[in-house]
């Protein structure tokens, strides 16, 4: 009894302040639990499947029902889920046998089925084909709508007849009030409304129909939040033509809402009696069996509640977004296991979509973009969108070597803002990609070409100025196709065929039309030193000047020097082109600093090849001429100087007490020689040519776009940057071993000029002992006295421990390099290390010294 007293209480409110209602619930409960239902529940299951049988061959002789609960109790037997089968079976045949309606214990429980004493008759309007199958028995008199109505009426307040709560229903499907359910604004801030209903004095209406009427009423408050949508865009200026497309699409589907409506407002069945509750009478009557009906109003309208809930969750979505990254908002959606929702998102998808693909369109097989409310995944600067790549004159390659003091020399200033906005700049920063514009079902990796196909077509067209681009853009249309979002697999194909197609007419326009590899070509042969027989005639053509102080050049002196260099080498034999893009000159200067400290040689770039040697790499290629230069240099200086001291020494340098220092000056100089032809190795071979290697298999096999042959080429300058600069990625230590480098070399040019100074010395003591041993044969030559007192014996000493201290301070900083070498993050440089102590000869010399 416990357990029935809550279970009534919850099912029936009213019996919980009425104890002697709640006893008899209880009661009549118990009556059931305590029928025959349930008994005997230890039945054969053979016996009770006969039973069954039997039960179904009355009700079916042509035996399908016996034949189909055969199959259905096969499969029970099978499952082992339900334990008590034969309990099972046998409750539900005690409830196929017991009788249909049981006269209730209670008068508080109405019966909603005829009395027994009613009489019961068959429907006359039995067709000849069913003459043998006994039918249903259908109660005459009043239907159990009618009942209930009387009972309700006997036992206080009626309820409101459903067809007023009909019409008000239909009213709020599209968001007007009626006159018993009325719409009110809400307390919130949204904007959103709250369902009220009207107290009525005699009639009122059911919590189970209130409840369904806010089942329903949910439609139009969706239906007024998408329509609100719709109006406000319609009357705002710069709606972009996404959100134009998605209004479209929305309002064609509220159309067809507002049709629906009107084909159930005409389904409400006629009704007799008065429209207002309170003329109503015993005589009001509804016919609720062919009309609508609040139930079937529900069906109908369910299929619109889901769509009703998409549009209004885009709606909302589409309040914060904008272009592409609105069609990516709603395509999130489709991601979705439920068919209709991924359905409808799809629908919407192909209409929202149109503008996005119209613009991919002009974009991906035209090179440009129009795209007037900034929708497109792809953006134009606005600094920048009156520029063309054309537009941008050639500029010098002048402006500021970081650690070399800079240069620029006068004018620099003036062309600083030409060199900023150089073809790389142009192209890099002119068109932006927008990633959260990106639409999903696109993809990055497809989105990043669909960029790179757009920009180099533009680039094609307005830098390179193709007269071929009539004809790429007729093989780009023939393969493009229609572009739509119901055929993704095709645009995935459109978009590799055009980014191919593309990239492969800008390699040929670069490469064959403005010979980009020639130029390529041309900076490693005089920037980095690649042609040796004309590096040899600059440097020799140009000693004399550079060994005078800077200030006394002349910038058409040194280009006379070139060009006579280039006639007497093999570079007389490169293209004009080429060849007039070279020039020197000098970098900007101190006071004191001579020749070999400012000059360069220079190599001018214009439109379109400055897109990929930009002028960043171009001061990279400056930078790398320049420390190339000093190692030429200081190679040159040590072979003339070998050259001077081997041979002179055993000629007419006869001083046999100094013989020792000339031998320890020339094991000194040959321990120099072989440090810069290592470090002149190493940078040619190592470093250079292998780079170049590298380039040259990307350039053959012409494959990514221009943004790959750009990051190709900052590649292959930054390693060579990296590996001949000798740079660490230490922090702090980034050009260390660099300077330690340069250091080197000034001892080196230091020892040259001590060694000069004591070659001097001893060519002076010759000729002052050859004079001497003359006079004693009675010939007197004469000897310049100022050359006898500038290489006086008293300043040998001077000279020798000069000579001295930088071979010791030659020695200790190439052990230092060789040591901060062996512990390089670069392999390449670390077995620049062990060429430079071959057979650990530096080792060797710290450990004698130690």
């Amino acid at each position: 009894m416990s357990s029935l007293e809550p279970l009534v209480c919850s099912l029936v409110p009213r019996a919980r302040h009425d104890h002697a209602l709640r006893e008899e619930l209880v009661q009549h409960c118990q009556e059931i639990l305590n029928s025959n239902i349930g008994q005997n529940l230890q039945v054969d299951l053979g016996h009770l499947s006969d039973l069954v049988n039997r039960h179904l061959l009355q009700s079916s002789p042509n035996g399908a029902s016996t034949l189909h609960f055969s199959n259905l109790l096969s499969r029970l037997l099978e499952q082992p889920v339900l334990s008590r089968k034969s309990a099972s079976l046998q409750f539900l045949h005690a409830l196929a046998v017991a009788p249909k309606t049981l006269s209730p214990s209670s008068t508080y429980l109405p019966s909603l089925a005829p009395p027994p004493s009613q009489s019961r008759a068959t429907s006359n309007a039995q067709s000849p084909a069913d003459s043998t199958l006994p039918l249903p028995k259908q109660p005459k008199g009043k239907s159990k709508a009618e009942v209930l109505r009387e009972y309700r009426r006997r036992i206080g307040k009626p309820y409101l007849p459903e067809y007023l709560i009909l019409r008000d229903t239909l009213y709020l499907l599209q968001g007007i009030s009626g006159k018993f359910v009325h719409l009110s604004p809400s307390a919130d801030e949204d904007g959103s409304s709250e369902l009220v209903f009207t107290d009525h004095t005699t009639y009122e209406i059911p919590p189970s129909t209130k409840a369904l009427v806010h089942r329903l009423a949910e439609v139009g408050h969706l239906y007024m939040r998408v329509n609100a949508f719709i109006q406000e865009r319609e009357g705002r200026v710069g709606v972009g033509m996404i959100e134009q497309s998605l209004c479209h699409h929305l309002q064609t589907q509220l159309t067809e809402y507002y049709r629906l409506i009107a084909v159930l407002e005409s389904q409400m069945a006629p009704y007799s009696g008065a429209g207002d509750p309170d003329d109503l009478d015993e005589t009001s009557v509804w016919n609720e069996e062919s009309g609508l009906t609040l139930k079937r109003l529900d069906v109908w309208i369910e299929d619109w509640r889901l769509r009703m809930r998409m549009m209004s969750v885009c709606v909302e979505g589409a309040r914060g977004t904008h272009g592409g990254e609105l069609v990516n908002l709603i395509h999130g959606y489709a991601d979705n296991g439920d068919p209709f929702i991924r359905k409808f998102t799809d629908q919407l998808l192909e209409e929202v979509s149109k503008p996005f693909f119209t613009t991919l369109h002009k974009w991906l097989f035209s090179g440009e973009l129009i795209d007037p409310f900034s929708e497109f995944f792809v953006a134009v600067n606005p600094e920048l969108a009156h520029l063309q790549y054309g537009h941008v004159a050639a500029h010098d390659t002048v402006g500021q070597l970081a650690g070399d003091g800079g240069f620029g020399g006068p004018g620099a200033e003036e062309d600083a803002t030409e060199r900023e906005l150089g073809g790389l700049k142009l192209w890099e920063s002119k068109y932006q990609f927008q990633k959260d514009m990106l639409p999903a079902f696109v993809g990055e990796v497809f989105g990043r070409k669909i960029f790179s196909t757009g920009k180099s077509l533009n680039f094609i067209r307005y830098t390179c100025q193709d007269s071929d681009w009539v004809a790429t853009r007729e093989k780009l249309s023939n393969t493009g196709g229609t572009l739509q979002y119901s055929d993704i697999a095709g645009l995935e194909r459109s978009i590799d065929t055009a980014y191919q197609i593309a990239s492969q007419r800008l390699f040929e326009v670069l490469f064959e039309k403005y010979q980009l590899l020639d130029h390529l070509l041309a900076l490693k042969h005089y920037l980095l030193l690649g042609y040796g027989d004309f590096v040899d005639q600059l440097m020799e053509a140009l000693s004399p000047n550079l060994s005078r102080p800077a200030n006394t050049l002349y910038r058409h002196n040194l280009t006379a020097t070139l060009e006579s260099a280039i006639r007497s080498s093999n570079a007389q034999n490169d293209p004009s082109d080429v060849l007039r893009r070279l020039d020197a000159r000098m970098l900007e200067y101190s006071h004191g600093e001579m020749g070999w400290d400012v000059f360069t040689l220079e190599y001018k770039v214009d439109a379109p090849i400055d897109t990929v040697l930009d002028s960043d790499s171009m001061i990279k290629y400056l930078k790398l001429f320049n420390h190339l230069w000093k190692i030429k240099r200081i190679e040159s200086t040590l072979s003339k100087g070998w050259m001077r001291i081997a041979g002179g020494s055993r000629t007419f340098l006869r001083v046999p007490e100094l013989d020792y220092e000339w031998h320890q000056i020339r094991l000194v100089m040959t321990e120099m020689i072989h440090f810069i032809r290592q470090m002149e190795a190493y940078c040619q071979l190592e470093v250079i040519e292998c780079s170049w290697k590298i380039l040259l298999e990307f350039v053959q096999k012409k494959e990514g776009d221009l943004d790959a042959l750009i990051e190709a080429h900052h590649v292959y300058l930054d390693r060579m940057v990296k590996k001949i600069l000798l740079l660490s990625t230490k922090v702090g230590k980034e050009e260390n071993l660099l300077n330690q480098v340069r250091d080197t070399f000034t001892i080196i040019l230091q020892f040259r000029e001590a060694t000069d100074d004591f070659y001097n010395y001893c060519l002076s003591e010759s000729a002052r002992r050859d004079s001497e041993k003359d006079a004693l044969r009675g010939v007197f030559t004469q000897i310049d006295n100022a050359v006898d007192r500038r290489y006086s014996p008293e300043a040998v000493q001077d000279i020798l421990s000069r000579v001295r201290h930088y071979g010791t301070a030659f020695t200790e900083r190439v052990q230092a390099i060789v040591q901060a070498l062996q512990s390089h993050a670069d392999l390449d440089c670390r077995f620049l290390g062990i060429r430079l102590s071959f057979s650990d000869f530096y080792k060797t010399r710290r450990g004698e010294r130690s």
